[in-house]
């Protein structure tokens, strides 16, 4: 059965707290199990009831489950809420046929006794009993009268046995022995939904898995089928043969059964179908006497070449006399193709001579002219002046000709250069092709701004980037020193001499200043106390970085797995045993600029004796981190709230926050 229930204060905040529900020792013996140990479910952020593994509502046995020994019992309810006079217990029946198998506590708990359905009936005071009874004296005699001695005091009972449900294996963390874990495993297999119910018994400091209720399934497939998500006694139909499995400890196995009978006898013969269309024509029987002028063979079978034909053999030939080829405009006119069919020289449409690889020329190559122009050269290249000089840029190109017998080049940008007319001779005292260095013109290489040894790089503002200043800080302890980006203070010469616990609900704020561009994912908080939320299950905590506007610049999800302080391999037995030391709280990565920060950090979901933090302490609004001037206030340490809050509000305003806190000591990191 499914038990929900939700708490609102009157302004619908969610309220705190939590309700438990205690049985009497069950024992279902057709199961082989034991049921035994108070439930008790605590209230998220909107005040809804959540079971251990934060799931809405919590499972419970029904009162009239079958096969249940004793029978005829109830369930006792306390509720326990934050900020709630009296603590309200009741008890509770659970039938099993209760509709959806779902109940809400609003629906059972019980009305107000000062409804109209109640009716008080004042009986006798116990005095008046009394003195019905012979008593003689005063009320206030009597009262002394019942006072006796003190009697000895009682030896401390044995805890009792706890239930816990969840749907994984539990921790070993979880849990003291004599506690029971049951839990729930759902699997979806050949479209077959199966719930296993596992039960679980802790004893020498370790959980036993006792046994798992579940019934058997059928799966329906039509292949080979893995056994990983199923349970022994699960059957599997194979309905392309019919065979029929039944899992084993060790898997499938071999088939048990076929569920496939013989063959069935033969149906009635059809109807005669349509005629089919008319087949080709066979081979025909007549007598070839010639083809081309070649008379057949003495099997009647004429073989033609391709001269008889008028065509060239496929293996190549020769043409004897003028041979034209031409084309149709829009392909190509001839094409000389690779082995693997890939053209290299072609004679484009418009009788262009085209090679798509490497050109070679053993004589001369000559252009402009069919006379010699070569001056009895061999392997030079002759270029006859050009008929009409080039007068247009080309793109991405240059043109190479002749003109009144001298080679020139017209660039892209239009300049004519005449090649051998008025050459440089030497460059910097350097001749032929010249490259040039920074040393060569005494100037220093690009590779030197902002290099090691080299020289400063300037901003857009003209200034030199804060990267590459050097540090101003040397042989001194930095944040970066210890593993963090940046510290709200140094805590090395903070003095704590009382303890200070976090206030349940209250958002605590650490100014920052940043003054490089600094990646963080990391709100930091100096733990006095913490032992880790395995420890403390229901403690939540949320850290955020906020601007010097009141803005917020990124924040952490509800956080329930904090890692207790003081772990970290090294750290001295005194600050390991009582968790003293950096809890770092996740938020979303991000790059601050330099600016001023506040990071924060809450605590909220546990009770107000759960985290202790390193603090400065203050004497009530004198708190010595907010010491500023100028024309806008920056106060380096404050809270949000008295205990009200369980999130990061998007922006605040600080001349409303509280400034009479001891200040947290917090810092930022990038891990």
């Amino acid at each position: 059965m499914k038990v929900t229930a939700w708490y609102e204060g009157f302004g619908g905040r969610g309220l705190k707290g939590t309700v438990t529900f205690t049985a009497p020792f069950v024992t279902f013996s057709e199961s082989d199990l034991f049921l035994a140990g108070p439930v008790v479910c605590t209230l998220d952020e909107s005040g809804r009831m959540i079971d251990a593994d934060g799931n809405i509502g919590v499972r419970l046995p029904a009162t009239d489950s079958p096969d249940m020994n004793p029978t005829g019992w109830t369930y006792t309810v306390k509720e326990n809420l934050t900020g709630v006079v009296g603590a309200r217990t009741y008890s509770m029946v659970l039938p099993k046929d209760t509709p959806n198998n779902s109940i809400d506590l609003a629906d059972v708990a019980p009305a107000n006794p000062e409804t109209p359905t109640y009716v008080a009936v004042p009986g006798p005071s116990a005095y008046e009993v009394a003195v019905a009874q012979g008593f003689e004296g005063t009320e206030a005699e009597w009262l002394d009268s019942l006072e006796g001695p003190q009697g000895a005091q009682g030896v401390q009972g044995v805890r009792g046995s706890q239930v816990f449900t969840g749907t994984a294996d539990p921790t070993a963390a979880l849990g003291a022995n004599g506690d029971v874990y049951v839990q729930y495993g759902t699997t979806t297999f050949l479209g077959v939904t199966s719930t296993t119910v596992t039960q679980w018994t802790r004893g020498a400091s370790a959980w036993t898995k006792l046994a798992d209720v579940r019934g058997a399934a059928w799966y329906v497939n039509t292949t080979s089928t893995g056994s990983g998500t199923t349970k022994p006694g699960d059957m599997l139909l194979r309905t392309d043969t019919g065979d029929v499995w039944q899992r084993d400890a060790s898997g499938w196995g071999a088939a048990v059964g076929n569920l496939k009978g013989p063959q069935g006898i033969p149906g009635v013969k059809g109807d005669k179908g349509d005629t089919g269309p008319a087949g080709a024509d066979g081979a025909g029987a007549g007598t070839v006497k010639a083809v081309n002028t070649v008379s057949p063979d003495a099997n009647g079978n004429v073989t033609l070449t391709a001269a008889n034909v008028g065509a060239v053999p496929v293996s190549g030939g020769t043409f004897t006399g003028k041979v034209a080829i031409k084309g149709d405009g829009t392909n190509n006119v001839a094409e000389w193709q690779d082995s693997t069919n890939v053209v290299r020289t072609r004679i484009g449409p418009g009788g262009n001579l085209v090679a798509e690889a490497t050109g070679y020329f053993n004589a001369n190559l000559q252009i402009g002219t069919t006379s010699g122009i070569t001056g009895g050269g061999a392997g030079v290249l002759a270029l006859k002046n050009a008929a009409t000089l080039p007068t247009s840029n080309p793109t991405d190109a240059a043109i190479l000709y002749a003109d009144g017998g001298a080679l020139k080049v017209r660039q892209a940008d239009g300049t004519v250069v005449t090649l051998g007319a008025g050459g440089v001779s030497s460059v910097n005292t350097k001749t032929g092709v010249v490259t040039l260095s920074a040393a060569d013109v005494g100037a220093l290489a690009t590779s030197t701004k902002g290099a090691v040894n080299g020289v400063a790089s300037l901003d857009a503002s003209g200034d030199v980037p804060i990267a590459q200043i050097p540090n101003v800080a040397r042989n001194t302890w930095t944040p970066q020193a210890l593993g963090f980006q940046a510290w709200t203070m140094d805590p090395a010469a903070v003095a704590n001499p009382t303890i200070k616990a976090a206030v349940v609900g209250r958002i605590y704020m650490g100014g920052i200043n940043i003054t490089e561009n600094t990646p963080v994912n990391r709100v930091v908080v100096f733990a006095r106390g913490w032992g880790g939320s395995t420890l403390i299950p229901a403690a939540r905590f949320r850290a955020a970085i906020y601007r010097e506007d009141g803005t917020k610049v990124v924040e952490s999800a509800a956080l329930s797995n904090v890692p207790e302080a003081g772990q970290i391999p090294g750290t001295a037995p005194g600050a390991k045993s009582n968790h003293v030391g950096a809890v770092p709280l996740t938020v979303t990565a991000t790059t601050l600029t330099p600016g001023r920060y506040w990071a924060a950090f809450l605590f909220y979901g546990g009770t107000a004796t759960d985290f202790y933090y390193m603090h400065v302490q203050n004497e009530a609004q004198s708190n010595p981190a907010n010491f500023f001037l100028g024309s806008t206030a920056f106060q380096r340490s404050f809270a949000l709230g008295t205990g009200s809050w369980g999130s990061m509000p998007p922006s605040f305003d600080q001349s409303t926050v509280e400034v009479g806190i001891d200040s947290a000591i917090m810092a930022l990191a990038n891990v």
